[in-house]
C-alpha cells in the first residue's frame, strides 16, 4: 500500500522520468531531472527500496561523512514534487534514478502506484541514445508514443521501433496498458563524444519538455554551459584529422537531409519559445548507451589503450540506416 503523507492535493501533475544507464548517453536525460529538481527546488517524498530493484555489485552504495558520522547512500529511485508558478500553475513529480538491475515490471507497476494515488495525467519518460549526429548542428529531438490519439494530439512520433529496450521503453509501455497518457523524449547524443556530461543535449530535451507541456523552465547556466561544451569538442576535433574530416561528414549528411525544416514550423517553434522568454511572464553510468539501432557503442573520440579506431562512414540521407529513436 502506498502511502503519500505530507504530500499536498497536485495541480495538473505531470511525471518527468529518468534513468541513468542504458537509456542516458551522456547522462543529458538523468541530468535534465536534476536540473529542474535544483532550480524549482524539489522535495523528495518517496524513495523506491533498494534491495529490491538493484545488484549492489553493478551499482555500489557509497560511504561519505556527515558530522564525524559515517553514513551510506544506496542507489535508488526516488521521486520529489515540484510546484510551477505563473499564469496557469501545475505540478511536476520528478522521477530520479538508475536503471534497476532486476524485477522491472514491479518496479513499473510500483512508479505506476504512485502516479495513480498522485492523480498524474500525462508520464514523460526523458532518455538520450547515441547516434551518428555531429556535435556542431542543434541536437535531434524525437518525440514518441504508443497511443495514435496521443500522438496526433500533441504533434509526436507514434513508435514502431523494434529491437532491445531499457527501462525508459518498458516503463512506456507499462502506462499504456494502465491507461496513463506516456511520452519519450529521446536526444540523440554523438556517438564520437559520448563523455559526460552533454549540457547541450540537455538543454534540447528541456527545451522540448518545455513544448511539451507547456511550462516556462529557468535555464540557469546551461546555455552558456553548452556553448562552452561545443568549443570544447571542436577543438579537440580539430586536433584530429580524421575526426574531423568525420564530423564534417556528418554535417553534410545532416544538412541534405533535413533542408525541409529550415523553415516554417521550425522557424516557427523557436520564435514561440524566443517570445515566452521574453515577455516577462512566469517566474524564471557504468555499461554501454542505447544507439539508433538499439545496440551498445562506446566513444573514440580520443586514442583507446588498443590503438586508434576510425570512424565509421555516415549513411546517406534517405537510406534504411538514418537514424531513428529508440523506444
Amino acid at each position: 500500500m502506498i502511502e503519500l503523507e505530507g504530500v499536498p492535493e497536485l495541480v495538473d501533475p505531470v511525471m518527468v522520468a529518468a534513468f541513468e544507464g542504458w537509456n542516458d548517453a551522456g547522462d543529458a536525460a538523468s541530468t535534465a531531472v536534476a536540473h529542474l529538481d535544483r532550480e524549482w527546488k524539489g522535495e523528495v517524498f518517496a524513495a523506491l527500496d533498494a534491495e529490491d530493484y538493484y545488484d549492489f555489485q553493478v551499482n555500489r552504495p557509497t560511504v561519505f561523512m556527515e558530522a564525524g558520522v559515517r553514513k551510506i547512500t544506496w542507489p535508488t529511485t526516488r521521486l520529489s514534487v515540484v510546484r510551477v508558478g505563473g499564469e496557469k500553475p501545475r505540478d511536476l513529480v520528478l522521477v530520479r534514478g538508475i536503471e534497476p538491475s532486476m524485477r522491472w515490471r514491479s518496479f513499473c507497476n510500483e512508479l505506476l502506484g504512485f502516479a495513480h494515488e498522485l492523480g498524474v495525467e500525462l508520464v514523460v519518460v526523458l532518455g538520450a541514445l547515441l547516434g551518428d549526429t555531429p556535435h556542431t548542428r542543434p541536437v535531434p529531438i524525437s518525440g514518441t508514443t504508443s497511443d495514435p490519439d496521443l500522438a496526433r494530439r500533441m504533434n509526436l512520433e507514434e513508435t514502431k521501433y523494434e529491437g532491445p529496450t531499457g527501462i525508459v521503453g518498458v516503463l512506456q509501455e507499462a502506462c499504456t496498458h494502465a491507461g496513463v497518457p506516456a511520452v519519450s523524449l529521446w536526444a540523440a547524443v554523438p556517438h564520437y563524444v559520448s563523455q559526460p556530461p552533454n549540457p547541450k543535449a540537455t538543454l534540447a530535451l528541456l527545451n522540448r519538455l518545455e513544448d511539451l507541456i507547456d511550462v516556462r523552465i529557468p535555464l540557469g547556466e546551461l546555455p552558456e554551459d553548452a556553448r562552452a561544451w561545443q568549443v570544447g569538442v571542436d577543438q579537440l576535433a580539430a586536433e584530429d584529422s580524421e575526426v574531423a574530416e568525420y564530423v564534417q561528414s556528418l554535417e553534410e549528411a545532416r544538412d541534405t537531409a533535413e533542408l525541409p525544416e529550415a523553415s516554417g514550423e521550425a522557424i516557427a517553434r523557436e520564435f514561440e519559445r524566443y517570445l515566452r522568454r521574453h515577455d516577462g511572464g512566469g517566474p524564471p553510468a557504468p555499461g554501454g548507451h542505447a544507439t539508433a539501432d538499439g545496440s551498445d557503442s562506446t566513444s573514440y573520440l580520443r586514442d583507446n589503450p588498443s590503438g586508434r579506431t576510425r570512424p565509421p562512414k555516415p549513411p546517406k540521407p534517405g537510406t534504411d540506416d538514418d537514424d531513428s529513436s529508440d523506444d
